[in-house]
């Protein structure tokens, strides 16, 4: 299987795993202590921002997910991250997926993202049922139709700025003069052009995410998913990333789910989908 650009440079561990390990196999224990940790990993606070009026929806989906489920398996014991998720996203639309942690949020998100597999239901993106597809055609699937944010920003250290934002363009195999200029027009897009020649250890926290933002744009994907895209950054940069976000929806028409802890952020989305123990949280219900 080749790797997606996106997946470059993240560690191969299960997150589940190492965190059942240090509750000794308990189960239960583990899931309890997932289901009430509200705290610790939260996202700053991003400073007030006003709330726009959401867009109408278009009723034209470009994410069908239908009774999405998610077990993990360690040993005999299971652990269900996803008990039955349905839900549709339209083109065009900005929703954040929020709730507490270990309520599902970022599961859902991975699935959608082609990045794991369901142990139940399917996730449509962009009309291909993406389970039915095999890891080559997934791969590709991915680099062509999604982007991907993530909290830990996940840059090549050894590559400049330009260079890393051409790396969905190197294993989509667009010609590299194409692929450079795409490259500097997403720089000077995202506020950086000024660090078209730095190495990421050069840049600030913020301006990382920046340049993952642009990585993840070169492709001109019609979705792009980010998980805690702010919680790594001070509430001023924050705020700062999730402008910068709207601007790509207004102006290119991407669709954006983010993953995230903050009321702030989520207020700024045109629909807020909350999860909790694995469930969709109807609306008007406190989770």
């Amino acid at each position: 299987m080749t790797d997606s650009p996106s997946d470059a440079g993240m560690p191969n561990r299960n997150p589940v795993a190492d965190f059942l390990a240090s509750f000794d196999g308990d189960v239960e224990a583990a899931i309890a202590a997932l289901r009430a940790h509200h705290g610790g990993s939260r996202a700053p606070a991003l400073p007030a921002l006003p709330v726009r009026p959401p867009r109408p929806r278009s009723g034209d989906h470009i994410i069908t997910v239908s009774d999405l489920h998610k077990t993990y398996r360690m040993g005999r014991q299971k652990v269900a991250a996803l008990g039955g998720v349905s839900l549709e996203i339209d083109r065009g639309e900005f929703v954040a997926l929020t709730g507490a942690s270990g309520s599902g949020k970022s599961t859902l998100l991975q699935l959608i993202g082609g990045l794991d597999k369901p142990s139940g239901g399917s996730v449509q993106v962009d009309g291909v049922d993406i389970g039915r597809l095999s890891d080559a055609k997934l791969s590709r699937f991915r680099n062509q139709t999604i982007g991907f944010v993530f909290q830990f920003f996940y840059l090549q250290p050894f590559l400049r700025l330009t260079t890393n934002t051409e790396v969905p363009g190197m294993f989509a195999r667009t010609p590299r003069q194409q692929r450079r200029a795409q490259a500097t027009a997403l720089i000077e897009e995202v506020g950086l052009a000024d660090r078209s020649k730095h190495l990421p250890k050069e840049m600030s926290g913020g301006q990382m995410q920046r340049a993952a933002i642009a990585r993840a744009l070169l492709n001109r994907p019609p979705l792009l998913l980010a998980d805690e895209p702010t919680g790594n950054l001070d509430s001023a940069t924050g705020a700062s990333i999730i402008e910068l976000f709207e601007r790509i929806r207004d102006e290119f028409g991407t669709t954006i789910v983010i993953v995230t802890h903050d009321e702030s952020l989520a207020r700024r989305a045109d629909r807020t989908i909350r999860l909790s123990d694995g469930l969709i949280v109807p609306q008007g219900v406190v989770a």
